[in-house]
């Protein structure tokens, strides 16, 4: 006999709040998968009686659900909640109003869907992946993790230089208002989805199908309605530079409310930072990893090939390139498409740069097919292995046009980083995509991948070397010495030419404008004998040669007159911008208003004009940016100081995010973490 069923409720907050969705509202249903909800049925007449009353529950996803594709679910009252497919168990007593659980099928697709009870009570949820859930694909066994990698609404993403990372703090901000409908519209602007909308809706049960999604639609190099545009030019003109973002969810909504129009303009952390967003949005475990000197293989021969002139510096003869460093996300899930053993972290670059399948896409790669070199396996493993391996090599480029090969030092795949789980440190984990140089494993992952380069190669010594060493301080505005030191460890005396230069460089590997450059033609080096020469770089050259990356690049050149051998050595340098000082005025607390007072000392030289502070973050800022401006040009020695009002809308520890900006001094970051009380 039917249910005659009134009415019903969702009891959204309840079962939000035991889903760990309830950030995201509490005026709709949204569950993960694999665990059960409770609704509540109001009877118009009768009782519910176990064993007489009976129910249909039917379960729809996409445009054309289908059981065959898993899009489709029929189901009646079972005597208890069965957790491997869609279930459903009356669980209070019997009477006119009917506690109903129901279950998800741990391996359902996500998404929107339609729950029909008895083809007449109609009601929708949406439906996430569920790393909590043990016969979920993505799920994670750790409670500590789970808070860092799915429900942390801010980070720390590292830029700068191998020698110098620099932490930026990011809100992810994936439970902000209209983030989740957001990125459940990118899985619906995808070409996949407008070609085939019910093979695509039954694809997304897999996180390695929906992450390869992600690293195609995050970027727009297809015309796909991508999110974001990619620029690696020195302006930004028709859009924002991306030093400017300090969250995804400007970018997200301003993408979902401008039909889909990618927002200008994205940079690799950018990229990756968004991807991140969205993964943790659906309930993919992730994070943003950051790869220092990465190298971008363009013929996959794992072989970076670099030129310099006789001056040392760089030619753009090849496409390859080394980049400072290159941001990419790990999405965390088993791996049921692969041999046993490659579960766990999977890297995936939603970045532009190569095509995948004839889309700008890549991975998801298992970490530990990088590190063992299993070239093979699914996706795009031979350019991320490249990027964290590929070897280098650098010609001295003769003006007669003649090559000569020259010793170096340079290495690729240098403090992989990201945030611990936790605590604000970076954590090092180079040690999950290599082995130890020189070690025999090492050796063995060479071998499997076929990296016959860095097999054959061995050690060269001329007997010359050259070191560069810095200050210990390099602040932007202040003029400063750099040394290369050059060292003759041979028996006789060597006659050299030295060549040390200096050039502004953007972070992709980009060289610009000379800083300072300096040729020495008579270097003579005794058995045994060292020389220390040092560079002088002015703030006035350097002020417009650099980008705003804040990047020089270092190369010392000694050429040996005698064996026409070369030794060269590179060093990028990271200046230093002022530090924010943050300061929160008042208790912190819940929806109280709040005022943070944030000062920076000009350190440059030069006025600064059009001065502003932006300030955001998770639950602090309403998901927007609060921007107060300076009125008055703030002269050298001077500070910069306003004080900015914000309200709290949660509890917990929260990160407000810090931007300054100006004409001479730009994007200076930083953050303060504030613990909000209830």
């Amino acid at each position: 006999m039917a249910l005659d069923i009134g009415s019903w409720d969702l009891a959204c907050e309840f079962n939000n709040t035991d889903h760990r969705t309830e950030l995201n509202g509490t005026d709709r249903l949204i569950v993960r998968r694999g665990q059960p909800f409770t609704i509540n049925l109001n009877l118009r007449s009768g009782s519910y009686e176990p064993g007489v009353n009976q129910l249909q529950i039917t379960a729809e996803t996409g445009p054309q659900p289908v059981e065959q594709y898993g899009t489709k679910a029929v189901f009646g009252l079972s005597d208890a909640i069965d957790d491997t497919r869609w279930s459903a168990a009356v669980t209070g007593p019997p009477g006119d109003m009917v506690s109903l659980s129901i279950c998800s099928a741990p391996d359902a697709p996500i998404g929107h869907y339609k729950l029909t009870l008895d083809s007449y009570a109609q009601f929708e949820l949406i439906l996430l992946f569920n790393p909590w859930c043990p016969r979920d694909t993505v799920y994670m066994d750790s409670e500590e993790k789970l808070e860092e990698y799915v429900l942390a609404q801010d980070g720390i993403i590292y830029r700068g230089d191998a020698k110098y990372p620099i932490p930026s703090a990011w809100e992810f901000g994936q439970f902000e208002e209209g983030i989740l409908d957001a990125c459940l519209r990118i899985l619906d602007e995808n070409p996949k989805y407008k070609r085939n909308p019910g093979k695509d809706s039954s694809g997304r049960r897999n996180p390695i199908y929906v992450c390869r999604v992600l690293s195609a639609m995050v970027n727009s190099n297809d015309r796909d309605n991508g999110v974001l545009e990619g620029c690696w030019r020195d302006t930004f003109d028709g859009g924002i530079s991306p030093m400017a973002w300090r969250g995804s969810v400007e970018i997200l909504r301003t993408w979902n409310s401008t039909s889909c129009l990618p927002v200008r303009y994205g940079q690799c952390w950018v990229f990756a930072a968004v991807a991140c967003t969205v993964s943790r949005a659906l309930g993919i475990p992730c994070r943003v990893v950051t790869n220092y000197l990465s190298a971008h293989d363009t013929n996959a021969n794992l072989v970076i090939e670099r030129y310099v002139d006789e001056n040392g510096q760089l030619q753009n003869i090849s496409k390859d390139m080394i980049w400072n460093y290159h941001c990419w996300v790990e999405s965390w899930m088993a791996r049921t498409d692969l041999k046993a053993g490659f579960d766990g972290w999977q890297a995936s670059d939603p970045t532009p740069q190569e095509k995948s399948e004839e889309v700008y896409c890549c991975g998801p790669v298992p970490v530990r097919a990088i590190k063992e070199g299993e070239l093979t396996f699914k996706y795009d493993t031979p350019f991320v292995f490249a990027e964290v391996n590929a070897d280098v090599e650098t010609f001295l480029k003769y003006k007669d046009g003649s090559t000569r090969k020259i010793t170096g030092t340079s290495q690729v795949g240098q403090k992989i980083s990201t945030k611990s789980v936790g605590s604000d440190e970076r954590e090092d984990i180079t040690h999950l995509y290599k082995y130890p140089e020189g070690s025999d494993e090492e050796r063995e992952a060479f071998k499997k991948a076929k990296h016959q380069n860095k097999l054959l190669k061995q050690p060269v010594n001329s007997g010359l070397h050259v070191n560069i060493k810095v200050s210990v301080e390099m602040r932007k505005g202040c003029d400063f010495d750099v040394f290369a030191v050059v060292t003759n460890t041979t028996s006789v005396e060597k006659k050299c030419r030295l060549v040390f230069a200096s050039r502004g460089m953007s972070y992709d590997g980009s060289i610009g404008q000379e800083c300072g450059f300096k040729d020495l033609l008579n270097v003579v080096l005794p058995p045994g004998g060292e020389r220390k020469v040092s560079l002088r770089l002015n703030y006035s050259k350097y002020c417009n040669a650099i980008t705003q990356d804040n990047l020089i690049r270092l190369g010392a050149l000694l050429i040996d007159y005698s064996t026409r051998d070369a030794v060269l050595a590179m060093r990028t340098i990271v200046l230093e911008n002022p530090e924010i000082t943050i300061r929160i005025l008042g208790e912190p607390k819940v929806n109280r208003k709040l005022a943070a007072e944030l000062i920076v000392q000009n350190s440059l030289p030069d006025p600064l004009e059009a001065c502003c502070f932006s300030i955001e973050g998770a639950n602090l800022t309403a998901g927007k940016t609060i921007t107060e401006r300076i009125p008055n040009s703030v002269e050298p020695g001077q500070e910069a100081k306003v004080k900015i009002y914000f309200t709290p809308t949660h509890s917990g520890l929260r990160k407000l995010l810090v931007d300054f900006n100006s004409n001479r001094l730009g994007h200076v970051k930083g953050f303060r973490n504030v613990i909000i009380g209830k």
